[in-house]
């Protein structure tokens, strides 16, 4: 994770990657880019504090141990981190307010990997009683996502392909490292 000060947003920019996390009680902005992969968005509304994840993967692909090195690429481990993370660290359940980012279909692998992200985040929330309250999911488009944690305000910004291709060279590479051979938004 990189860290930087953003004059135009007069704020701390946390830039979250494929397979990390970041949860702060502190008023910065966490940012990230996102193709075929998810980002939850989480906060406590009455405690000041959330974060967001960034997962490639719902789990770990079958017939594999998976990398476990960087556990959070996978949507089972990113979600059940990000809201413990929030709950250790004082949030309650019946406060947490979740905003879902991404699942772009921007690779072809033989599947919708976006889709399936996207499918395997609804379930995890709604198996948790947790509600949804806003996301900007599909489609073919990647997405340049900044969150304020203190505020849940979304700034979106939605890119075609075309224009996008580093995500898609990043998700690939990413991919076949992977997959086995065989509320509101505004936009900006």
């Amino acid at each position: 994770m990189s860290r930087f000060w953003e004059p135009r947003v007069n704020a701390w920019i946390v830039q979250v990657l494929p397979g990390e996390l970041h949860v702060t009680s502190e008023p910065e902005v966490i940012a990230t880019v996102l193709g075929s992969c998810v980002s939850a968005c989480v906060r406590d509304t009455k405690n000041p504090i959330g974060g967001m994840n960034h997962f490639m993967l719902p789990r770990a692909p079958r017939g594999t141990a998976g990398d476990l090195s960087a556990p959070a690429r996978y949507g089972v481990f990113a979600l059940e981190s990000l809201v413990n993370q929030l709950l250790r660290r004082g949030a309650r359940r019946s406060d947490l307010e979740v905003k879902v980012f991404g699942g772009g279909r921007v690779i072809n692998l033989g599947g919708d990997v976006g889709r399936n992200n996207v499918e395997f985040v609804r379930q995890f929330f709604a198996a948790e009683n947790i509600s949804i309250v806003s996301e900007d999911v599909g489609g073919t488009v990647a997405r340049r996502l900044r969150y304020w944690p203190m505020t849940g305000r979304v700034q979106l910004m939605s890119m075609p392909m075309a224009t996008a291709t580093d995500v898609v060279e990043q998700e690939t590479v990413a991919a076949t490292r992977l997959v086995p051979v065989a509320g509101s938004v505004e936009l900006f």
